[in-house]
């Protein structure tokens, strides 16, 4: 018999309309499941058990006098960088350890209007900064397929949350690959989707252009449905992408036709190589891209090596930005310290000229890459790796290193703008020494394209199905 907590969000929000169950029985079966299993993965830094439950008690009201919301009753939860109102939203700092907004992002106000209830905040690094996901407030997030290994980052815990089957799905954010990341490195389908395509609204801004909030879950028809959620402008979006004509989820079952894709896994970085098992993972999903008739072709990496020193300028510019008073700076991870100390070294006319040349470039890789439909590279350049090598040098500098040398590829596509996902499509040989990890591939498309990413995933997914892949956990 199917667990609850192995069905997918369409899958429950449909035993719920049957009546097969109840939104307060389903909800309390996920939160016993955080409760047990949660903390080993340091999946949640918050978990809200009566709100949630009294929610769920709501829907049940709700779905009894016939509301038509889609994921009525379904459990979710936000990450703890998204403002939610009434519940404490950390950023993954110490210093706010406290902070109740008062004030819901309009993803939250999105995700809840669609039905989902949420059981709490899921896990990230300070302010979301790293690409692996670790804090002072409840420690780092572990992949359910070696908790010994981090989840990745910054989505860290709603990838392992998802992955674990704590959750159906679950909104991340991604500003240089944080929930592509943690997807790979988890085992779950995770999607950036273009520029502009979310609001990063009411409080938040999105004066870089490189983030967006997007769905991390199981299945493709699933991160296409939470896509139709989220993808709703805001008055005042300085970057919005229209409402799409026909829903995300119409581009599940739209055949993609014979495309062409571009692929390349030499990174945009000297000295730093993807490992063998990540080459394995691109050559496998090529051939099976192949398999379903479409051409592949070799590029070379369009991406200038130059990228990432201008890039770094921007980041550190916005964290350094961050209203922290003085005397609390000694609280901050070294990590956070290292890039408020770069951004404050860099000046106004550096941080305009990053800008430019970030958008000037990228511009033109795209206007590349047309004669292409889609791209594919590895999603990381390792697998999950040991919670402790992200820091265990004592310098930031070898800790960055060692980033790059993790994830060379995402953050290129938030530069463009682009639409990406990665789709979990290999998993290693177990070993002596290690079991068997997942393995992301990436495809990207062009900007706003997400319909075609969504309808080439979908057919990859069908090739080669991973919902029965479950980690060791529960």
């Amino acid at each position: 018999m199917t667990e609850l907590h192995d069905l997918d969000a369409h899958d429950q929000a449909a035993a719920l309309r049957r009546r097969e169950i109840t939104s307060v029985e389903l909800v309390r079966h996920h939160l016993d499941r955080v409760e047990r299993i949660g903390p080993g993965l340091g999946a949640f830094v918050t978990v809200t058990p009566d709100r949630a439950l009294a929610r769920a008690a709501e829907a049940d009201r709700r779905l009894a006098a016939g509301d038509d919301a889609p994921f009525l009753g379904v459990p979710t939860a936000f990450k703890d960088l998204t403002s939610t109102a009434g519940v404490v939203t950390t950023m993954g700092s110490v210093l706010l350890r406290d902070q109740v907004p008062e004030v819901d992002a309009h993803v939250v106000t999105l995700v809840e209007r669609a039905g989902f209830v949420s059981v709490g905040k899921t896990n990230t690094p300070e302010f979301g900064l790293s690409s692996y996901t670790d804090n002072d407030v409840v420690g780092p997030a572990r992949t359910p397929w070696d908790t010994g290994r981090n989840a990745g980052g910054s989505s860290g815990g709603a990838a392992a949350a998802v992955a674990a089957r704590l959750l159906p799905l679950a909104p991340g954010s991604d500003g240089g690959g944080s929930i592509r990341i943690p997807s790979s490195a988890c085992g779950v389908f995770g999607m950036k989707p273009s520029r502009g395509r979310v609001s990063s609204g009411p409080l938040g801004t999105d004066w870089t252009g490189l983030a967006v909030d997007g769905p991390i879950a199981r299945t493709v028809r699933d991160a296409a449905a939470l896509l139709d959620v989220l993808a709703v402008p805001m008055p005042g979006d300085v970057r919005p992408l229209p409402r799409p004509l026909t829903p995300f989820r119409d581009a599940i079952g739209r055949d993609p036709g014979r495309l062409r894709i571009a692929r390349w896994s030499t990174t945009h970085l000297p000295g730093v190589d993807p490992e063998p098992e990540a080459v394995e993972a691109w050559e496998r999903a090529s051939r099976l891209l192949e398999s379903l008739g479409h051409e592949v072709v070799d590029v070379a990496n369009p991406f200038p090596r130059e990228l990432e020193t201008q890039f770094n300028v921007v980041w550190s510019s916005g964290i350094a930005a961050a209203p922290v008073p003085p005397e609390a700076e000694p609280l901050l991870r070294t990590n956070t310290r290292y890039w408020r100390d770069r951004g404050r070294a860099a000046t106004a006319v550096e941080l305009a000229a990053a800008m430019s040349y970030l958008e000037l470039t990228t511009r033109q890789v795209v206007t590349d890459l047309l004669p292409f439909d889609a791209m594919l590279t590895p999603t990381l350049g390792r697998t999950a790796q040991p919670v402790e090598w992200f820091n265990e040098s004592g310098d930031p500098l070898e800790d960055h290193h060692r980033e790059l040398m993790f994830t060379p590829y995402t953050a290129l596509v938030n530069m463009s703008g682009q639409p990406a996902a990665s789709l979990p499509l290999h998993w290693t040989e177990p070993t002596a020494d290690r079991p068997e990890l997942p393995v992301g591939v990436m495809l990207a498309s062009h900007p706003g394209r997400d319909d075609l990413l969504l309808s080439l995933c979908a057919q990859v997914e069908s090739a080669a199905p991973w919902i029965d892949r479950v980690p060791p956990v529960g």
